[in-house]
């Protein structure tokens, strides 16, 4: 079969028929958004001499089943409209959990309706003298950039005025944006999206990205959260990725969501430099200028000069795109990261604990040894 990524005339059937379907089962009028969001549905049809809109056959244009067959439409609206209907009859605590799903996404919505204008009215005033965006010139969204330009495009989500200032001053301006972080942000888990419009912050981040509708608008091909790599580093990281996995999944099941790497240590002497991303690179590099190194330990993206920055998000970044397997609940996930559990995940920190020495060489043959600190990286590389 041909798997059509743009969806067509069946997906359309299906989604109509779907929200049919469900109003006459319940005998309420349910808004479409209401209970679009709360199903999860997947479609295979057979269609004879089927006709797609592009070369590509990404989208399906027939719109009968085949000649002298009936459309599209109506055979899978009739389809969805019995068998959905014995379904939710044969399964009524299934069908009062959907019920309860459908309502539940009706309150929140009509919560959100009273704040959103007021939250995007500031919001596009905000954006207008924004000293937390600083844009570039060329999007995901532009109409009339080349392709590769397009794709280029980059927001680093960083924490602090210190390391947004480095980065500002090193990027690209092209396609490369900072959006800078004023501390930690709010902690999202178990909470409706009301939140985002009531949180100054967030509610700025969204329109910065501008996918507060979904990604059709979204402004950069690459959301790159910074922040140094500490534990509150982490926390902030940690935090972050709560938000886009809460109210943004499809941010980062389309594959826009990175971590930008940054290095630890600069190793150099009088003629060489190397930056080093682990204690291999760094130990290599010693060996490269045979001991007589000088070692920088970088403790935030803050120590880091513009000028060295520029190596750091230029040709050689190094990101690390974050995934999510095809068998994730993300519910669980963020239940078991962010909830209560405190025993399990206290056992899980423990199980998965990073001790890391810091070491300063000012020659090689001085080793200062600092105090021992542990690392969550194991944590965030779970989920």
């Amino acid at each position: 079969g041909q798997y059509t990524t743009q969806g067509g005339t069946h997906l359309n059937a299906l989604r109509d028929g779907v929200v049919k379907a469900i109003r006459d089962f319940y005998g309420k009028n349910y808004d479409a958004k209401d209970i679009r969001g709360s199903i999860i549905a997947a479609i295979s049809v057979r269609v004879e001499e089927p006709v797609f809109e592009s070369q590509t056959k990404t989208k399906l244009g027939s719109l009968n089943m085949g000649p002298d067959r009936p459309t599209i439409a109506t055979y899978i609206g009739n389809f969805i409209k019995k068998e959905l209907n014995d379904y939710l009859h044969r399964e009524p605590e299934i069908a009062n959990q959907l019920k309860a799903r459908i309502q539940q996404s009706e309150r929140e919505r009509k919560e959100i309706a009273g704040i959103k204008k007021l939250a995007n009215d500031r919001a596009k005033i905000a954006n207008v003298h924004n000293k937390k965006l600083r844009d570039c010139r060329i999007h995901l969204s532009s109409a009339k950039a080349k392709p590769e330009d397009k794709y280029a495009s980059t927001v680093f989500i960083t924490e602090g005025d210190s390391a947004s200032g480095s980065i500002t001053k090193a990027r690209n301006v092209q396609h490369q944006a900072v959006f800078s972080l004023r501390g930690k942000p709010l902690n999202c888990f178990g909470l409706t999206k009301k939140i985002v419009y009531q949180n100054e912050e967030l509610n700025l981040l969204q329109h910065a990205l501008n996918i507060e509708d979904g990604l059709e608008t979204l402004r950069y091909n690459r959301v790159v959260i910074a922040t140094d790599a500490d534990v509150d580093g982490m926390h902030i990281r940690l935090l972050l990725l709560t938000f886009f996995l809460q109210f943004f999944p499809d941010l980062v099941r389309e594959g826009h969501l990175y971590i930008l790497e940054t290095p630890l240590f600069r190793v150099r002497d009088k003629k060489q430099t190397f930056y080093c991303y682990t204690d291999k690179e760094r130990l290599d590099a010693i060996a490269a200028l045979r001991g007589k190194a000088e070692i920088t330990r970088f403790k935030g993206l803050g120590e880091i000069s513009p000028n060295e920055f520029g190596d750091f998000i230029g040709e050689n970044i190094r990101l690390e795109q974050v995934q999510l397997r095809e068998d994730t609940n993300i519910e669980d996930i963020l239940s078991y990261y962010m909830g209560k559990n405190t025993p399990q995940r206290q056992e899980f920190i423990i199980e998965n604990l990073k001790v890391e020495i810091d070491e300063v060489t000012e020659d090689a043959g001085k080793v200062t040894e600092k105090k021992e600190e542990p690392h969550l990286e194991e944590l965030l590389e779970h989920i």
